[in-house]
């Protein structure tokens, strides 16, 4: 649905011939094309290479279901000081995109009608509503709503109450990226599509082997998420979740308030494996999640979904039914699969690796890459300027990833679990 709605952009050519760069960047989505603009604006002397399999945004970024959402996935913080400087950062990142839209002029649909979180569960309700109310005495803007106040946003079905992110809005990242695109280009940065890196050769200076050419560089970054276990590197960090989503036709404004959804800009719920909902520019509700129907790992880590996973989509369209009765005629226009990067705990990381300290990472977003994979070009700028003394204090920095077996008790490991509980594998964090 994004790329059929998505800004015109001609297709970059592949690489051709043998290179050297300062940087070579690993991946146009999100992660990669905010690390290029950050390296590119503070340093205008580097060469930075972008290396895109496909196109850009072929990944998570043009797959999600679009909502840019404060805070870090399983984080739960207790300090009133913690809690406030997660909610900043995550909020810096989704300003930085407002603001990179305004300074250059982007054509890019991206709102911030604010998002919810819908509880089902009258108990889970009452606790939201309890650290809704600490959190805001912490400063931070968020709202608890029940009752006509919660109606007036959204009339889901069995949804009892909700937490209400002022803040948080919807981007269309397609949009966004193929407007970002030529500013990185006129800042100095090549990009090249249709260019997968086949091999890496890790050292002092790296070598990245594609079918038309090589790239060396001192430095390297993946920006990859889901997909770093194919290059090898997180295999044991990183696990790619298929999440399957689907859209429906666009509808005007006042149809939908008919059927439900008034005026928010998305909305995730309660279980464990959330659903979530968003509300595009032209009126087309996109939803996935809400069971194990939504979500998908395939044996070795593949990323390719390998056929049309038609049940997997009718599991969808019943959560859209389920919490939109009234909607359940409306047609679908389209269906998709984007591969995710979940980490155990749900804590993305940022950093550095490498035997000489020149590869650079970001990855394991956990559904929240809309704002973290955007933050992600700062953190790694700055890590790369070797000055990370502004994220130190961050969960997601130099986060050690692990605890996820290798086949076949990963592909084991996930049925059996999933299927006895319902649930989602992880360990959950708390930090002060």
């Amino acid at each position: 649905m994004w790329a059929d709605t998505a800004r015109s952009a001609e297709p970059l050519p592949p690489l051709g011939g043998d290179v050297r760069a300062d940087v070579a960047i690993i991946g146009a989505g999100f992660t990669g094309m905010s690390t290029a603009y950050h390296l590119a604006r503070r340093f205008p002397d580097l060469r930075v290479v972008v290396l895109e399999a496909r196109r850009i945004g072929n990944g998570a970024s043009g797959r999600s279901g679009g909502m840019a959402l404060n805070w870090i996935n399983g984080v739960d913080a207790r300090s009133p000081e913690h809690a406030r400087r997660v909610f900043e950062v995550t909020r810096g990142g989704l300003d930085w995109i407002e603001a990179v839209v305004r300074e250059h002029q982007l054509d890019v649909r991206f709102n911030r009608k604010g998002c919810l979180d819908a509880y089902t569960d009258a108990r889970r309700a009452e606790e939201a509503h309890a650290r809704v109310e600490q959190l805001a005495s912490f400063g931070l803007p968020l709202r608890y709503l029940s009752g006509s106040e919660l109606e007036r946003v959204v009339r889901a079905e069995g949804v009892v109450g909700a937490v209400l992110d002022p803040t948080a809005g919807q981007l269309h990242g397609l949009d966004f990226l193929r407007e970002l695109a030529p500013v990185v280009r006129r800042l100095g940065v090549e990009i090249y599509e249709d260019t997968p890196v086949v091999r890496i050769e890790e050292g002092r200076e790296h070598r990245l082997t594609t079918p038309g050419g090589t790239v060396r560089a001192a430095t390297m970054v993946l920006a990859t998420n889901g997909y770093t276990g194919r290059l090898g590197y997180f295999r044991s960090g990183i696990c790619p979740m298929h999440s399957h989503v689907i859209a429906t036709e666009p509808l005007p404004r006042e149809r939908w308030a008919e059927l439900g959804w008034s005026a928010t800009a998305g909305f995730t719920d309660d279980l464990d494996r959330i659903a979530y909902a968003s509300m595009s520019a032209d009126g087309r509700l996109l939803i996935g999640g809400g069971g194990n129907g939504a979500y998908s790992y395939l044996w070795g880590n593949r990323t390719a979904w390998p056929r049309e996973p038609a049940a997997q989509y009718a599991f969808v369209h019943g959560i859209l039914k389920k919490y939109f009765p009234r909607a359940a005629d409306v047609k679908i226009s389209h269906r998709w699969t984007g591969t995710l990067g979940i980490t155990m705990t749900r804590v993305c990381s940022m950093g550095v690796t490498g035997e000489h300290r020149n590869v650079l990472y970001a990855l394991g977003y956990s559904g929240h890459g809309v704002v973290l994979a955007n933050l992600a070009g700062r953190v790694l700028c700055d890590v790369y300027a070797d000055n990370p003394e502004p994220w130190r204090d961050l969960p997601f920095f130099q986060r050690p990833l692990g605890g996820i077996p290798g086949e076949p008790l990963r592909w084991l490991g996930y049925q059996v679990f999933t299927k006895l509980t319902g649930r989602s594998p992880r360990r959950y964090v708390v930090t002060d």
